[in-house]
């Protein structure tokens, strides 16, 4: 977090992002020494004081995921198809992953003197957005919304036209390894990162959303940032993926997060000893299995009415030393109230 004055006199704190903060724990804690590369995440609210609008809060929830301390291409394809594999688990499919290479310090220096050049021949087709972004670096001009605008820099000069032969070769690895592990993407010669400490691979998963910011997670690789903040010369790669902005993802496709049911529910008779299967239940779940029982003082009928409720697969109706196991499409099965995790864990 930083805190400062705005235009208007108004103390602001903000935290806009979670790379730095972790290349700064990253120094801080010395893990430079530890084995690499060290992989981090995290979960966190953010901070930033932008136009709000359909997935774009000023206070938002982001999950970032970091890789710091090998220049590997196969280490950016891994990142990138963790989240893929993320959309793939949560059933998310109307997505677009758009990938592309921004050179390094070796090549990037050329690249951003010919977009120059480009970019004082065509200077009366740049808005104040353009202008305000080619200030801060020249490479931000593709990231203008203006469509007028964007259609004009399709002739620009492109970062990929100047790649030297170590970026380029880095670049078709990850290629490469994005296609053994079955990730589909699009190459977009306009995808960048406007920090000077980016390098090399960027990439952005995109989803259809209507009438607002279609990103729901970018990253690339940022060699110079941890050496920018005091540390060794450090590679790394991550992202940043709004957790808002993949809720509205899930809400496209109309896929809702049902509660996990319980496997197993405990109906307990009143001769039974209860403490043996309260001890049951907690071995039972040790074991890998969700479990529960009755907490309420319901009579036998009410437990069983219970264990419907809950949707239990699996009821065991225990009556004194023994439990009587009933399983969907099985036959009732009898068993020492001893031997009933043996019977039922995985």
């Amino acid at each position: 977090m930083y805190t400062f004055r705005d235009r208007s006199d108004r103390s602001l704190t903000l935290r806009p992002e979670a790379t730095a903060p972790i290349a700064r724990a990253y120094i801080e804690h010395g893990m430079h020494r530890d084995p690499q590369p060290v992989k981090a995440y995290t979960i966190a609210p953010m901070y930033r004081y932008g136009a709000p609008g359909k997935g774009r809060y000023r206070e938002h929830w982001q999950l970032s995921v970091e890789a710091l301390g090998s220049p590997d291409p196969a280490i950016d394809a891994e990142i990138i198809q963790l989240y893929h594999e993320l959309l793939r688990r949560l059933g998310v499919t109307k997505w677009e992953l758009h990938l592309n290479s921004i050179g390094d310090a070796n090549c990037r220096p050329q690249y951003v003197e010919r977009l120059n050049e480009w970019l004082d021949a065509h200077a009366d087709v740049l808005d104040e957005d353009a202008r305000h972004k080619r200030a801060t670096s020249p490479l931000q001009v593709f990231d203008v919304k203006n469509p007028q605008l964007r259609e004009a820099l399709e002739d620009a000069p492109k970062i990929g036209e100047s790649l030297c032969d170590a970026c380029r070769e880095h670049f078709e690895q990850v290629q490469r390894q994005l296609d053994l592990f079955g990730v589909p993407y699009v190459l977009d010669a306009t995808l960048v990162r406007g920090l000077d400490y980016y390098s090399r691979t960027t990439f952005e998963f995109l989803a259809p959303f209507e009438n607002a910011n279609s990103s729901i997670c970018g990253g690339g690789r940022y060699d110079g940032l941890v050496e920018a903040i005091g540390g060794p010369t450090t590679p790394g790669i991550g992202f940043g993926a709004g957790l808002e902005r993949l809720l509205l993802a899930l809400e496209l496709e109309e896929i809702t997060a049902a509660p996990r049911s319980i496997e197993v529910f405990f109906v307990v008779e009143q001769t039974a000893p209860r403490e043996r299967v309260l001890q049951t239940l907690a071995d039972l779940r040790r074991a890998g299995v969700s479990a529960d029982t009755d907490y309420a003082g319901r009579s036998f009928k009410g437990q069983m009415t219970q264990a419907g409720r809950t949707g239990a697969r699996t009821v065991v109706i225990v009556r004194g030393e023994e439990a009587a196991i009933r399983r969907e499409g099985r036959d009732e099965q009898v068993v020492a109230l001893d031997d009933v995790v043996a019977t039922l864990k995985p």
